[in-house]
């Protein structure tokens, strides 16, 4: 493991974990904190293990999955640059209720839950900020239940693109995962499912090119995923 440059310090103060929190605060919890390398299909944690750490990704992609008891895998999350994950199991020694995976080669910052502990004892705002990231992330599920029930395929790439989207407005494009059999697993789908919506988003001008994909207008787009989706249905 290294240590934090300049460049990683500023990516963990924009995630949910540390961007409420003052500089000094962020200083205090990034001095324990080394960064990782995983390569594609490296597990970083398993399900069931003990949790030990909070992860915030520098590069790359990240995927959370659980296993049924038939060996079903199911997606919960993908996360990258600037995301955080773990941070409910920095409040106590339990295991990870999700594996995760290094979906391409990436970089993450670790940071030892137990050296969390020991701050949160002295300044409770990182237990403030931690509530905050771990209730993002609850909210972020709810909305995935919404999704699958209330939108149409199309649509729910079309949240997957303006979640990824780093503009308000206009032209906009995107970084994809590379493996597109995730981004399907993650939003309830089947791979050839993935490519008609794809298909249907051509028109309200998204174009897909390899891992990128390209949004003429994040507004129009935004309108679309919003839309009643019936009107959705209609249009493709």
């Amino acid at each position: 493991m290294a240590q934090l440059t300049p460049e990683h310090e500023a990516i963990a103060r924009k995630s949910l974990l540390l961007a409420g929190t003052g500089d000094e605060v962020a200083a205090k919890v990034l001095a324990w904190a080394r960064v990782r390398s995983f390569d594609r299909g490296a597990t970083i944690f398993l399900q069931g293990e003990r949790a030990t750490a909070i992860y915030i990704v520098v590069s790359g992609w990240v995927k959370l999955y659980r296993v049924a008891p038939s060996g079903a895998e199911a997606v919960v999350g993908v996360f990258t640059r600037g995301h955080s994950f773990g941070e409910a199991v920095a409040f106590r020694h339990d295991v990870y209720p999700v594996a995760a995976e290094a979906a391409t080669d990436c970089e993450l910052i670790r940071i030892e839950a137990d050296a969390v502990l020991r701050l949160i004892e002295s300044n409770p705002q990182i237990a403030v900020s931690i509530l905050t990231a771990t209730f993002a992330h609850l909210h972020s599920l709810v909305a995935q239940v919404e999704q699958l029930k209330a939108q149409t395929g199309a649509q729910r790439v079309a949240e997957f693109l303006l979640e990824l989207a780093h503009c308000g407005e206009g032209r906009c494009e995107v970084t994809l995962p590379y493996d597109k059999v995730l981004i399907a697993g993650r939003l309830g789908m089947k791979p050839e499912s993935l490519s008609r919506a794809f298909q249907k988003l051509r028109k309200v001008g998204v174009k897909v090119l390899q891992n990128h994909a390209e949004i003429a207008d994040v507004a129009a787009l935004r309108d679309y995923a919003e839309e009643d989706p019936a009107e959705a249905w209609n249009r493709g």
